[in-house]
């Protein structure tokens, strides 16, 4: 194989051909999904990797996955080595035995042969409604140990000779508190790998098996050359930062520090994140295989998006990740509320290389959260798990304003149609609009936060795992913060209760109302050095009221009949008193 030439026409065909077949993948599942996890939010993603658990394509909807699956494979060719044949496949869940962030998020591989010969393995990661636990949804922000999350898989076979092992689908269904939804997504995930499969055989009998393995090695090898290549240009230095995520869900009001230290010399890059806080007692921890993925995904976002995306980027950097410290935990330390963690060190990294790539310079932004209702419907008199995943303002860039209402960095999952969410769970939502004044504001402002509120139909068990209703996202370059998030139940009633950031099994009550407030990011740049016409445009759009154009940006805007416009006289002034 190594023998095999091969030219830049074929390595494209090559990438392109395995992108495709991934995203048809991807396409399937999402069409195939029982769950509104995997139909709405596609809190999914599929990859093909090489014969030694290598990813070679990725469709990227969930970044971080590009660390787990490779994990995942590893843990099948331990366990089962030799003993792999056609028409087997496997499933695992297990943060520790294997790569998923947390264990909601099983795996899915299939081998497959070429003349008797292992060539790939064809896979996906989705998130389970229910896999068990103490709470409805698995999520419990208040977990002290891996066994308070659910069932865990370490690598088993789920199908042999193409046929599915009823006893591993009896034991899953046993743990579920929505049985036919996660068999459902489960059988889901395994037609999407056996479409993989039959697509990836095609290509290599069109390419044949010597110039396609060929052209897998090389393309692992163009994605480090071309990462490190990138890395180059950048300067050399030691550069540090530093984030809070607002509590691990047990020492509540003690904030969690992520910190890294990056070194950078020629073509080479470290994260060292020896810094950070020791485990957690509470589920704030992340598995290496997460971490991982987090700096692949910064190194992408701050190069070139269009790079190659396979395991070949791990070889253009080095992590220290020191262990018994949250981001290397000794099992069983929980990890299941791992996400805002994750933003938290993401937006480190970030905040680090902005020394090193000042263009690509951006604010912190909303973070991630899930809420989760679960009960017994009233309509079917079946078990229900309502999981919803919730965007907010993304930070402002270095030239231009961050996006609202909307999932950021490696949280890419879409917001549930308010129409899906009331024709399958007993809620009606009331409220759903943006927040104006919630971006901070910049001479590029960060994107709004968004308020939702909802009506609870049937007694039920609330569960929310958030971030920064404490602390708030950090502007960049002289830019304001942008607002904290919030949950209220029966909110402006003498019921009222504030929930804190992570939460488990709030007893919700028919008739019960409750509101999410999510963060806006942070602010790009001094306020005043926003042009005025740009201000008036945001109260226009309700983005920002009167009060704070003036108060934030120095920008006066009043009503003239039906239409709002800039007061060059008291703007002015304000600006100048500003630069005294």
């Amino acid at each position: 194989m190594s023998g095999q030439k091969l030219d830049a026409i074929d390595i494209e065909i090559m990438r392109a051909s395995l992108e495709g077949i991934v995203l048809e993948m991807q396409n399937s599942l999402f069409r195939t999904g029982y769950s509104t996890i995997i139909r709405e939010s596609q809190d999914a993603s599929c990859a093909i990797m090489n014969a030694r658990g290598k990813v070679i394509a990725q469709h990227v909807v969930l970044p971080l996955h590009i660390g787990s699956f490779p994990a995942c494979c590893d843990a099948v060719l331990r366990d089962y080595g030799e003993d792999i044949a056609e028409g087997d496949a496997f499933l695992i869940n297990h943060p520790y035995e294997g790569g998923s962030p947390h264990a909601p998020d099983m795996c899915v591989l299939t081998p497959a042969f070429h003349d008797g010969k292992l060539i790939a393995f064809c896979a996906s990661i989705a998130h389970k409604s229910d896999i068990g636990g103490p709470v409805p949804g698995s999520c419990s922000g208040q977990a002290r140990e891996t066994y308070n999350e659910g069932l865990h898989l370490p690598a088993v076979r789920y199908q042999r000779g193409f046929q599915r092992n009823l006893e591993i689908e009896r034991i899953i269904a046993a743990n579920s508190r929505t049985p036919e939804l996660v068999l459902g997504d489960i059988r889901g995930q395994l037609g999407s790998a056996r479409l993989g499969e039959r697509r990836l055989l095609e290509l290599v009998n069109k390419f044949g098996i010597e110039r396609a393995s060929a052209s897998f090695d090389r393309l692992l090898q163009l994605a480090t050359i071309r990462m490190k290549a990138a890395i180059a240009e950048w300067n050399d230095g030691v550069y540090e930062a530093e984030r809070f995520v607002d509590d691990d869900g047990v020492d509540l009001e003690k904030p969690v520090r992520i910190h890294v230290r990056v070194e950078k010399k020629g073509d080479s890059i470290r994260f060292d994140l020896s810094g950070s806080a020791d485990q957690t007692r509470g589920p704030a921890n992340i598995r290496p295989p997460v971490v991982r993925g987090a700096c692949a995904y910064c190194l992408i976002a701050l190069t070139d998006p269009h790079t190659f995306i396979n395991s070949g980027l791990f070889d253009a950097f080095e992590i220290v990740a020191r262990e018994g410290s949250m981001m290397n935990p000794r099992f069983p330390a929980p990890v299941n509320t791992y996400n805002p963690t994750v933003h938290a060190l993401v937006e480190c990294i970030f905040a680090a290389l902005t020394n090193i790539a000042p263009a690509k310079a951006r604010a912190d932004g909303c973070g991630s959260r899930s809420i989760i209702i679960g009960g017994r419907s009233t309509y079917t008199g079946k078990g229900y798990v309502q999981y919803e995943i919730l965007g907010g303002g993304a930070g402002a860039r270095a030239t231009k304003d961050g996006q609202s209402g909307t999932s950021i960095n490696q949280s890419n999952a879409k917001i549930a149609p308010v129409e899906i969410l009331e024709s399958e769970f007993p809620t009606r939502v009331t409220r759903f609009e943006l927040i104006p004044d919630s971006g901070g504001a910049g001479e590029y402002r960060g994107g709004l936060g968004i308020r939702r509120e909802y009506v609870n139909l049937a007694d039920a068990r609330f569960s929310i795992r958030s971030t920064k209703h404490v602390i708030a996202p950090n502007g960049v370059s002289g830019g304001n913060k942008g607002a904290t998030g919030d949950i209220l139940i029966n909110p402006g009633q003498d019921s009222e209760k504030r929930l804190p950031t992570r939460y488990a099994d709030y007893p919700l009550r028919q008739s019960d109302t409750f509101r999410l407030v999510t963060p806006g990011g942070g602010g790009s740049g001094k306020p005043f050095e926003r042009d005025p016409q740009r201000v008036l445009n945001d109260v226009i759009e309700g983005y920002v009221t009167p009060q704070k154009a003036l108060a934030d940006y120095g920008v006066a805007i009043e009503r003239s009949g039906n239409a709002w416009r800039i007061n060059e006289s008291v703007t002015r002034d304000a600006r100048a008193a500003n630069t005294k």
